[in-house]
């Protein structure tokens, strides 16, 4: 079992960025399709974005208008978030999580993932 472990959230001003860090001790995380996923309070969790292992593919929540951005990154052995144009109805927890039955696949199914990290809190207000 993958331990997960997000970091960068924070406070926010609307129309600013934050980058978001995916890691797991221990495991090289190149190896399993990655998603990051969002839980405002009273919704349900929510795909954001998915890279497939290996980082050959990713997959975008439509309705961000691509203001975010998933990537891996070799050297910090991480699966990074950018948000940029942020907006206060990004605010919520969230999640990175690890599928180990996707194979090669993303998608942004909360049923298709494992492992799951504890949440980064980010929070967008002026």
């Amino acid at each position: 079992q993958l331990q997960l472990a997000e970091s960068g959230g924070g406070l926010v001003q609307p129309g600013g960025s934050l980058r978001l860090s995916c890691a797991a001790s221990g495991h090289n995380l190149r190896e399993y399709p990655i998603g990051w996923f969002r839980q405002a309070p009273g919704k349900k969790r929510e795909g954001v974005a998915c890279i497939s292992a290996y980082g050959g593919d990713t997959y975008l929540r439509s309705s961000l208008n691509g203001r975010f951005r998933i990537s891996r990154d070799a050297a910090k052995k991480t699966v990074d978030l950018q948000m940029n144009e942020l907006e206060p109805d990004d605010t919520a927890v969230y999640y990175c999580a690890a599928s180990t039955s996707l194979g090669n696949a993303c998608v942004l199914g909360v049923e298709w993932y494992d492992d799951w990290g504890p949440g980064t809190q980010v929070t967008v207000s002026s």
